[in-house]
């Protein structure tokens, strides 16, 4: 019962953010996205790129399947802000945020209880029985700081505005 409910809070957490995410990103027009946090910082643009990135990859890391739109890894994960970015709609990246997101969310709903705590493929066999935490659940524990980090980036964005 009670690692039941330690995945319903986790979960809740991830769902909370991921709507305030999006809800903010749908607030946005395709001008907004342009905006820079601060002088030389990641651009909103950037962020929805670079958060659909993150979540398309935790679909194999957590066993659930292949990356949905592995063309925009490169550039929105390992590369930062600037002119490659412009290669990429605004349509095409909120297309591919919210595919990606409908995607990972019916995917974890099909985990049971016992698999939320089995090891993410990014752990060995023989990491994970030295370390158990490094469970599909912290994965979420740690997307969801992540995605929580950058809604309070895109936050001062929308604050400019006002």
């Amino acid at each position: 019962m009670k690692d039941q409910l330690i995945i319903k809070m986790v979960l809740d957490a991830w769902n909370q953010y991921l709507k305030r995410t999006d809800d903010l990103f749908l607030q946005f027009t395709d001008q907004d996205l342009l905006k820079q946090i601060a002088p030389g910082k990641n651009t909103a643009k950037y962020l929805l790129g670079h958060l659909t990135a993150v979540h398309d990859r935790m679909l194999p890391l957590l066993g659930l399947g292949q990356p949905l739109h592995p063309a925009i890894h490169e550039d929105f994960e390992r590369r930062p802000d600037g002119d490659h970015v412009n290669k990429y709609s605004t349509a095409d990246l909120r297309r591919q945020w919210s595919e990606v997101n409908t995607a990972l969310n019916n995917a974890m709903a099909t985990l049971t209880l016992d698999q939320w705590f089995e090891r993410h493929n990014a752990v060995s066999p023989e990491d994970f029985n030295k370390e158990p935490h490094r469970n599909k659940l912290n994965v979420i524990i740690n997307r969801t700081n992540h995605v929580a980090w950058h809604y309070g980036q895109l936050l001062l964005i929308k604050n400019k505005e006002e």
